[in-house]
């Protein structure tokens, strides 16, 4: 197989390390392999992170009998931060059509302006191009200008941090091509277009790091983060327990319920206590009482921050998804507490139909929706030679994908978690169906000469 048609998503969680692999868009391929070099969504040990990754990758490449070289990696919304980004630029003086270069050094300048210290860009979204100030468009390329501006909102994460994702990558023996945040990677998958419209709520379970992120309009409009996850879970068994962690977390598979009264006191299993030579009998409801407290506190204060920003009454519910979501009557624990609509979401596809891989399938799925406007933002921000590139792969496609019309930008911000949240409108990346082969066809050859 020619693995330059191949896209790679890769989520590096807390708990484990998650791979994705497509082939025009098409998934064949899904491992999930632990991950010991992270605590809490940040890797503290780079090279135990880097470990998980390459055994992921290795195993994924001997799944599909494919060699693979590069991936595209989902940045959590705890490291993101959101600034308005605009900027003008030349076209000619006499005017003359708009073409990719004029594309991608108008959003280069845009990101160049924004792009705050110790921070580094992750992806661009405009709303709009601007031809000589006053003629609004959706995709300038082809028409006559004097001048083109472009506004849009610009998503970066600290320098640090990505220093460190990339390092473990490539220490793994891998190259990462770009960043695709996590977030709107998962809302791509587990939403349809009226939740991501008018308003729903993901609440992502992980392994170490809890976090709800509100999607209205397409965009990232508010995210809550708590610092605890499925791992704090299988901590308390094990303290209470007294087991080792290892033997915790497969309790916690095994015999673990969120919701209590799901549990019966009738059925018991052994657990092997450290210190002690034999085995203790603990019956199901005592050890879902131990899941359920963390459960609740992490529920709470989790739902204190939706309320405040009145998100619990977004039409969408919460949908819920990440790996502690297996645990049964997590969805009831959850719509009783913050008293809203929710569900689980999980891939359906074959291979991986289990929650923990959501982010990795939305990675590859939100890569294979994206636009000729958002291949060369991804070119701007992170390609050596865009000019050479983004100008073939435009006149290699059959199609160009132009973005909707959209409503202006507000100025008001939000407080995120410490940083300020931007309130911006982001359009739609729905295609009609008979543009499907053509796009992914054209997708197709940008990821051979991008990956290249």
């Amino acid at each position: 197989m020619d693995n330059t048609n191949l896209l790679v998503g890769l989520d590096i969680g807390t708990t484990s390390v998650k791979a994705v692999v497509a082939d025009s868009g098409k998934v064949i391929g899904a491992v999930a392999i632990p991950n010991k070099g992270m605590r809490h969504g940040n890797i503290v040990d780079i090279d135990e992170t880097a470990s998980a990754i390459g055994r992921a990758l290795k195993e994924i490449a001997k799944k599909t009998n494919a060699p693979i070289y590069s991936v595209v990696t989902g940045i959590p919304v705890g490291m993101l931060q959101l600034e308005t980004a605009s900027d003008l630029i030349n076209v000619s003086d006499s005017g003359q059509e708009v073409g990719n270069n004029d594309v991608r050094r108008v959003l280069r300048a845009a990101i160049k302006s924004a792009v705050k210290n110790e921070r580094e860009p992750i992806s661009f979204l405009p709303s709009r191009f601007l031809i000589d100030g006053k003629t609004e468009v959706d995709d300038p390329r082809k028409m006559i200008a004097h001048s083109l501006a472009v506004q849009g909102i610009l998503l970066t994460a600290p320098a640090s941090q990505l220093h460190n994702i990339k390092k473990a990558i490539e220490r793994a023996g891998y190259q990462n091509n770009f960043f695709i945040p996590t977030p709107l990677a998962i809302a791509s998958v587990a939403l349809d277009e009226s939740e991501r419209t008018f308003g729903s709520i993901i609440l992502d379970l992980g392994g170490g790091v809890t976090t709800a992120t509100v999607i209205h309009d397409g965009q990232i409009k508010y995210a809550n983060i708590d610092f605890e996850g499925g791992s704090d879970i299988s901590n308390d068994i094990s303290v209470v327990l007294s087991t080792s962690k290892k033997d915790a977390e497969q309790i916690k598979l095994d015999y673990g319920y969120a919701d209590p009264s799901l549990a019966s006191a009738k059925d018991k299993f052994a657990v092997n206590s450290v210190g002690s030579d034999g085995q203790q009998m603990v019956d199901e409801v005592y050890l879902s009482k131990v899941i359920n407290a963390r459960i609740m506190q992490i529920v709470e204060r989790i739902g204190k921050g939706l309320a405040k920003h009145d998100a619990l009454k977004l039409p969408g519910g919460i949908v819920i998804t990440g790996g502690s979501s297996l645990l049964q009557g997590i969805d009831s624990i959850v719509a009783n507490s913050l008293n809203v609509k929710t569900q689980i979401y999980q891939p359906d596809q074959i291979g991986m139909r289990n929650p923990v891989y959501s982010a990795a399938f939305g990675i590859v799925n939100y890569a294979y929706k994206m636009s000729d406007i958002d291949f060369l933002v991804i070119s701007a921000i992170y390609s050596k030679n865009t000019q050479k590139q983004t100008t073939t792969v435009v006149q290699e496609k059959t199609k160009i994908s132009k973005r909707p019309s959209t409503v202006s930008e507000t100025k008001a911000k939000e407080e995120y978690n410490g940083h300020e949240l931007l309130k911006r409108e982001k359009t739609s990346h729905s295609k009609h169906k008979n543009n499907n082969q053509n796009k992914n066809k054209g997708v197709k050859n940008f990821f051979k000469k991008f990956f290249d």
